[in-house]
């Protein structure tokens, strides 16, 4: 059994929706009753090492032959040993070895353990196996043995002994690390981060480490514990230091040989590794509780978002010609799945102007919001992204690599969800996480950040900036976090908004109020909308042109004010027909029967024909095409004077 899984002892998981803490965890750990007195033993004891040159009352090989063998006394605190050494003082300067070795493991352990979890949790992919395989290749190996064969060549070296142990352990703490990347990958905070054009290393740093920090420091603590015993046990065996210099495990051995003639110096120097060792453990316990236990929430996304590398293959056009004026214009965008057996969004177009704000619209299920994710590059893994075509003023999005397509994101295309608090890293205040955006995408210091981050606190009308500047993300309302998350989306300065569904998660009274910030931002800066939304009144209230999307597809591209008073396609009619604001109080509200059909039973033909009260044969066996007898509104739809038999639509 190799020494890496030896040492597995119980630390926190990470399955696949993390735990976070409170940022000051360590702070919540060491104010249980059990973590202060870990914490104050294992100082007491490594200050007195420490300063054993001070506080010993006698040196750790001066010997008094007639004072040999006796136990506790005023001159000797801790007895003697049986060259009338004073065993205090030799526990006191062994513990400067034993624990200065202890920490060079520990130290080896952590930066292996750390950097590697990181990197192949934050990573995937090839990384990720390269990873995964030399952790297996290290845990396969007969830790001890390996020890042995180091100690064997490089002789009784303690730094080596302590690297070596510190190496062969490390696979532990890269799998737990590594479980925690990938379970922090799945927040939406790192996808927020992401879209917002933070690079892969400004994640991992600001992002992912923090969420890793509990499981990694308790699992290190931990093996602290171990690293002491073991060295302690090197000492016993005559494999570290050499007596009669003194270590921990040197006097445990000297104990050894005087088992029967002096029983009582077993009882000091057993008892400093016992006390250590049980200190270490039960603080890496409480370090456990306080993150697991003080956790804001363990949130599992409907909708996994992974922070993966998605590139956009260009494919042959077969849209209509894109406007070259168009602020962002797209073309046979389709995102498939299953190596392309399963179709997400099938070969969409639109085009969003400058200044516009285009609305998408369709009940859950319908690919909104994996169209709109598609264009950032950010759908989930083994996902294929394709299009003919998809420029933001004439530049090629397709063409650029992963680099290319960050440089966009956050500058030119920014994003805001419909989870505000979930968007935000509870490890960070809200200040500190528009500052960081600030100076990813304007290049200015700290100081200058500061002062620009709350400037866009008081753009987005956020009451008492500087004291929200200082908030935490759970100190904050959910209108106040949204607030705060179209500041930051605001950091680079973008040509283009893109907010999914930004009014969700929030009341009434807060809907109204963010809708008005973000006509009010679009009024000022020019900056063009896509809103993502399933309230007609919120299309109405706020877009110009609507994007009706069903099955994938997009079913009608039309003026906000044509849809709403003539809609074409019989899905769009059937939406707005269930619309609640106008229906009278006490009547039945109308609905559309059956359901969104999921994407592995998507036909050819018209997507809603199953539930559409005028569809034909011929809509279920022809490839529909996009209607284009009017330049400004297209539908998907090969009987329109049929849709308009149906009841007709809810008047704003």
């Amino acid at each position: 059994m190799s020494i890496a899984a030896e040492i597995e002892v119980e630390a926190p998981t990470a399955d696949a929706s993390i735990a976070r803490a409170q940022p000051h965890f360590l702070r919540q750990a060491i104010a249980r009753p059990s973590g202060a007195v870990c914490v104050v033993v294992i100082l007491v004891i490594a200050t007195a090492c420490v300063a054993a040159t001070w506080l010993a009352p006698y040196g750790p090989l001066e010997q008094d032959l007639l004072a040999a063998r006796q136990g506790p006394s005023g001159a000797h605190l801790l007895g003697t040993d049986a060259l009338g050494r004073d065993i205090l003082s030799r526990l006191l300067f062994g513990g400067r070895v034993t624990l200065f070795g202890a920490v060079i493991a520990m130290t080896v352990f952590s930066v292996i353990g750390v950097t590697l979890g990181v990197i192949a949790g934050s990573t995937g992919g090839r990384v990720d196996r390269a990873i995964t395989a030399a952790v297996e290749l290290v845990q396969s190996m007969p830790g001890l043995i390996v020890l042995l064969v180091v100690l064997a060549i490089f002789g009784s070296s303690e730094p080596v002994a302590m690297v070596s142990l510190g190496i062969l352990a490390s696979p532990t703490l890269v799998r737990i690390v590594r479980t925690a990347a990938i379970a922090a990958r799945a927040e939406l905070f790192v996808t927020a981060a992401r879209v917002a054009g933070l690079t892969a290393r400004q994640i991992q740093q600001r992002h992912i480490l923090p969420a890793v920090a509990g499981p990694a420091i308790t699992q290190v603590t931990l093996f602290g514990a171990v690293a002491i015993l073991t060295e302690a046990g090197l000492g016993v065996l005559g494999l570290g230091v050499q007596r009669p210099d003194p270590t921990w495990g040197n006097l445990v051995a000297d104990a050894q040989d005087l088992l029967r003639e002096h029983q009582w110096m077993l009882v000091p120097t057993g008892a400093i590794l016992v006390v250590m060792s049980l200190a270490l453990g039960l603080l890496g316990n409480a370090i456990r509780d306080a993150y697991s236990g003080r956790s804001l929430r363990s949130t599992q996304l409907e909708q996994t978002w992974k922070t993966m590398h998605v590139p956009m293959v260009a494919t042959e056009p077969k849209a209509a010609t894109p406007d070259t004026d168009a602020l962002l214009s797209v073309r046979d965008l389709s995102v498939t799945v299953n190596d392309g057996t399963t179709v997400l969004v099938d070969a969409i177009s639109f085009d969003v102007a400058v200044g516009e704000s285009v609305g998408i619209v369709g009940e859950s299920g319908c690919g909104k919001t994996m169209a709109v994710t598609a264009i950032l590059r950010v759908t989930p893994p083994g996902s294929t992204v394709t299009a003919a075509r998809c420029a933001l003023e004439g530049r090629d999005l397709v063409a650029l690599d992963e680099r290319g397509i960050n440089a966009v994101r956050g500058r030119e295309i920014a994003y805001i969800s419909q989870e505000p608090i979930s968007s935000l890293d509870p490890s960070f205040t809200a200040g500190q996480q528009v500052v960081e955006a600030v100076r990813h995408h304007r290049g200015i210091g700290k100081a200058e950040a500061t002062r620009v981050a709350l400037q866009l606190f008081e753009q987005v009308h956020l009451p008492d900036p500087a004291r929200v500047f200082a908030s935490y993300p759970h100190e904050l309302s959910g209108g106040m976090a949204q607030r705060v998350a179209i500041a930051r989306a605001l950091a680079g300065r973008p040509r283009l908004l893109i907010a999914d569904e930004p009014t969700t998660a929030l009341d009434v009274t807060v809907q109204a109020e963010i809708l008005d910030l973000l006509r009010e931002i679009r009024e000022t800066t020019g900056m063009a909308i896509v809103l993502v939304t399933h309230d007609f009144g919120v299309l109405a209230d706020s877009c110009d042109r609507a994007l009706v999307m069903y099955g994938g597809r997009i079913v009608e591209d039309a003026p906000v004010r044509s849809l709403i008073y003539d809609p074409r396609h019989p899905y769009a009619r059937a939406l707005l027909a269930s619309n609640p604001a106008e229906i009278p109080s006490g009547d039945r509200l109308p609905t559309i029967p059956g359901i969104v059909p999921p994407p592995d039973r998507w036909t050819v033909g018209c997507r809603f024909a199953d539930r559409c009260p005028s569809a034909r044969t011929d809509c279920c066996t022809t490839m529909i095409p996009m209607s284009a007898e009017d330049p400004d509104r297209r539908y998907l739809c090969i009987h329109p004077h049929l849709a308009a038999q149906l009841p007709e639509a809810v008047h704003a």
